[in-house]
């Protein structure tokens, strides 16, 4: 089987620069990008799926998009790809604690596993890490930074409920 080259596009977003990667088949990143890092230099031709999950980012950010329609791959062991795919479960606009999602992959003490599978996700917003939140509700680790976190978070409820403010 070839394999398409990883191509890297970037989406200027309401919560700062976005690194989109992916083949023709998937996409493989979404990560926050400082705007000071070096960019690589840019085909005239974005692949129709860099093109496709640009579109529903910009969907997802003007409200109009609630679920991510897009074939993700990121590498991570068995246990990883568990909790990513839990973390693709927690509804828009909804969060849950470390230790639910800990309960979700049938282990409570795997708590500090499911933050650091958490932490490690490579696709942010697509795969929502963000709506995990602490045990106490509060806004905890989020590699984006938790300005981020709490802007998504409130992005999503002012959508699905019509919230000003949750924290």
């Amino acid at each position: 089987m070839i394999m398409s080259e990883v191509q890297s596009t970037y989406y200027h977003s309401p919560v700062g620069l976005l690194k989109i990667s992916g083949t023709d088949e998937c996409i493989s990143e979404v990560s926050f990008h400082d705007a000071t890092q070096k960019q690589p230099v840019h085909r005239k031709q974005m692949s129709p799926m860099l093109i496709n999950c640009v579109e529903q980012l910009i969907q997802y950010f003007q409200g109009q998009r609630r679920v991510f329609e897009l074939p993700i791959s990121q590498p991570g062991t068995p246990f990883q790809q568990e909790v990513w795919t839990e973390l693709i479960a927690i509804p828009f606009g909804k969060t849950i604690s470390y230790l639910d999602l800990a309960r979700r992959t049938g282990d409570t003490k795997a708590t500090r596993a499911v933050a650091n599978a958490n932490g490690k996700n490579h696709v942010a917003i697509i795969v929502p890490c963000h709506r995990v939140i602490g045990s106490n509700k509060q806004l905890v680790g989020y590699a984006g930074g938790l300005w981020r976190k709490k802007w998504l978070l409130e992005h999503e409820a002012k959508v699905a409920w019509g919230v000003q403010t949750l924290f």
